[in-house]
């Protein structure tokens, strides 16, 4: 016979306290309302459950609002799709340079344009006075490389440049005789000898008033046969062996290879010419003018110009 529930109550609520089974402590069930002592502790109880749930909640809010804009370690960073793009470079850019750099700013042209498809380089050469006093009248460059510091500085002063010109090369005379050396020449005393045909360049240009320090250093009264406007008439006339000897840049024997003959002498260090470029003021194109600029003081270019024998500014 089954035993009625109340029978099994009453005999439960008899046994011993240390005899009644004990409820787990992971389920609670309700017992009636708590007194004294106990109720205090079950007040603490749940107060300290409460901060714990809330603590967490908390914690949960905040970094579930902070999800969108923090990135966890190691996160890739955001796309760059999205920042404004460099306009790519079109058109001509004319540059105005000094006739010592003919071979150099060729090849760099050549290069520049492989890089930016979108251009074509124009360029002009001679006498760094000429070009100055040219764009000074108003032709139309956007850049302006000068052969010497002092024609720069009076492109500024008649506020023919924009900015502030940068050099990025420097430069030695030294004396250019044709293959074989017909006039025996070995130093820069055979440029008073008046047997001999000399060339060398105005005083009024860079490599001429170069020429002129060197002279006076070396305490030598030069018999020159011609006057040219620029280093390159000087060489070509050494190159057709129209002359004994020619006074140059070092540079320009480098570029002249086989078809001449380089005699550095000791006096050359008194005159180092040093070469600026600038963007020209109101150029045409003047994105095209700094990018040239910044292409020939860039690892290009400066590599460039020191094969051809220039110094570092």
């Amino acid at each position: 016979m089954a035993e009625h529930p109340m029978d099994h109550a009453r005999r439960a609520a008899a046994l011993p306290r240390s005899n009644r089974q004990r409820t787990p402590a992971c389920r609670v069930r309700p017992s009636g309302i708590a007194t004294g002592r106990s109720a205090r502790l079950s007040l603490l109880g749940l107060v300290a459950v409460l901060t714990i749930t809330l603590a967490g909640c908390s914690a949960s809010t905040s970094g579930a609002a902070a999800g969108p804009s923090a990135s966890p370690k190691g996160a890739l960073a955001s796309p760059t799709s999205d920042r404004p793009s460099v306009p790519a470079l079109s058109g001509n850019v004319v540059v105005f340079a000094a006739a010592s750099l003919t071979k150099t700013f060729t090849d760099l042209a050549h290069s520049f344009e492989s890089a930016h498809p979108g251009v074509h380089v124009q360029l002009s050469f001679g006498g760094s006075p000429t070009l100055a006093q040219q764009i000074e009248q108003g032709a139309p460059a956007d850049v302006f490389a000068s052969a010497d510091q002092a024609v720069m500085a009076q492109a500024v002063k008649a506020a023919a440049i924009a900015g502030t010109p940068q050099t990025f090369a420097t430069n030695v005379l030294e004396i250019a005789v044709p293959v074989g050396n017909p006039g025996h020449v070995t130093s820069l005393a055979a440029f008073a000898d008046p047997s001999l045909r000399i060339a060398v360049c105005a005083v009024q240009v860079p490599c001429g008033a170069a020429s002129a320090k060197v002279f006076a250093v070396a305490g030598i009264t030069p018999r020159p046969d011609t006057l040219e406007q620029d280093v390159t008439a000087v060489l070509t006339k050494v190159e057709l062996g129209e002359v004994d000897a020619g006074l140059v840049y070092r540079t320009d024997v480098a570029v002249a290879g086989a078809k001449v003959l380089g005699i550095p002498f000791p006096q050359s260090g008194a005159a180092v010419n040093i070469y600026p470029i600038a963007q020209v003021a109101h150029a045409p194109n003047p994105a095209a003018a700094v990018a040239f600029i910044d292409y020939v003081r860039g690892p290009i270019g400066r590599q460039a110009l020191a094969q051809a024998g220039f110094g570092s500014p």
